[in-house]
């Protein structure tokens, strides 16, 4: 089946993270986000993927080429971020017949794309406590009856996961009109197959859409257990590893350093000596974990240090940051509320006890920093030696 996998958008909620990267291209684990959305469709049998890009596309393109494990990769480009349905009618001069269109900044189960691709029309549905943000659908007798758009009184907790099998005549049902939101809708679409065919909702028991900065780090919470223990690189013979770690080759993990899984450290990157990194973790290409520099539950991504004598909890920071040595993170609020990030001007509960801090590229503290929960700082920031900062930067 031919899959559409949408990745055209920047992700502003996810900024600073996404000024020099589109959201797509995230790390999860071992891989960009979008590339567990394209593995997945291609586990499910894509015989090709049509990757729909706009903000920073070169980055995709680079990653993924013109074949990726052997399937055809095709690109279109939508040149304004004007809604779903927008996004898939760039790619409908390469549709032939049915078709798969999924989220490239969600993380589905795997074998919840294979059942979707074998019961077209269909669209994937999760059970969730509260459905009000979310589309909503009604089923009956093993069909989807209806959805509708965040209702205030949702008549039923099956939320829409934003992955879709589309009959062939779909191809030509995408010119939907601006909704309320000024965006043409995916969701307008699936209305009109709904009526003219049996869409049949896939169940899944566990689905993410990645669209902050700390649903990043529970994205990698989730894909990071997934990997098997592998010590590839250079691992002292004094140093500890526990549980599901991933050394690469390149990587050094120096006497006195503790590992405890779940922990990727990719190819280039040092740990300690006498760090203390725990899961989960990951420690991008050729990042610099320092001596007694402790890491919990952190995404930090390449080409970034951490020095000496560092803390940095339940955080996630860019590419060529330098945290001077002394710089600590705190991650729990006094008051044992959750910890609140700005999102495009907002501050928005992350729903988390434990959160540090969202860090830009190309950021540098000065020495013996502290950085309290939630902070965000903006790519290229600095701070002086011995500061404290409460509010964003």
């Amino acid at each position: 089946m031919q899959t559409v996998v949408l990745a055209a958008g920047e992700g502003t909620r996810m900024r600073p993270l996404s000024r020099g990267v589109p959201k797509p291209m995230l790390p999860v684990a071992d891989r960009p986000l979008v590339a567990h959305t394209v593995d997945a469709a291609i586990d499910a049998g894509a015989d090709e993927i049509i990757l729909v890009i706009g903000y920073k596309g070169e980055t995709i393109r680079e990653y993924f080429g013109s074949s990726y494990r052997g399937v055809p990769v095709t690109y279109s480009v939508q040149s304004e971020q004007i809604g779903t349905a927008d996004a898939v009618a760039a790619a409908r001069d390469h549709l032939e017949g049915p078709f798969a269109v999924l989220n490239g900044d969600n993380v589905y189960e795997p074998a919840a794309i294979e059942r979707l691709f074998d019961r077209c029309p269909a669209v994937c549905a999760i059970e969730v406590d509260d459905p009000r943000n979310y589309g909503v659908l009604s089923t009956a007798d093993g069909t989807v009856t209806d959805i509708v758009e965040k209702p205030s009184d949702p008549p039923t907790n099956l939320a829409n996961a934003g992955a879709y099998a589309f009959p062939a005549p779909a191809r030509d049902w995408l010119e939907v009109p601006a909704s309320d939101r000024s965006e043409r809708e995916l969701t307008d679409v699936l209305d009109r197959v709904i009526t003219e065919f049996a869409v049949r909702p896939v169940s899944i028991d566990r689905w993410m859409d990645v669209g902050r900065p700390w649903e990043l780090l529970e994205a990698n919470e989730w894909k990071l257990t997934e990997l098997d223990r592998r010590l590839d690189g250079d691992v002292h013979e004094l140093a500890t590893v526990d549980g599901p770690v991933v050394v690469e080759d390149g990587a050094t993990v120096n006497a006195g350093a503790v590992l405890e899984g779940p922990i990727l450290v990719r190819s280039g990157a040092t740990v300690g000596p006498n760090a203390y990194v725990r899961g989960a973790t990951l420690l991008g290409r050729n990042v610099s974990v320092g001596n007694g520099v402790e890491v919990k539950n952190s995404v930090i991504r390449r080409e970034t240090a951490v020095s000496h004598l560092s803390y940095v909890g339940d955080s996630v920071l860019g590419r060529n940051v330098n945290f001077g040595a002394g710089t600590v993170v705190a991650n729990l609020r006094h008051d044992d509320d959750d910890v609140a990030v700005t999102v495009k001007g907002d501050r928005v509960s992350t729903g988390r006890r434990k959160f540090g801090v969202v860090v830009g590229d190309d950021v540098s503290t000065g020495i013996n920093t502290s950085l309290l929960p939630g902070v965000t700082l903006s790519s290229g920031e600095t701070t002086h030696p011995g500061e404290t900062l409460e509010r964003d930067r």
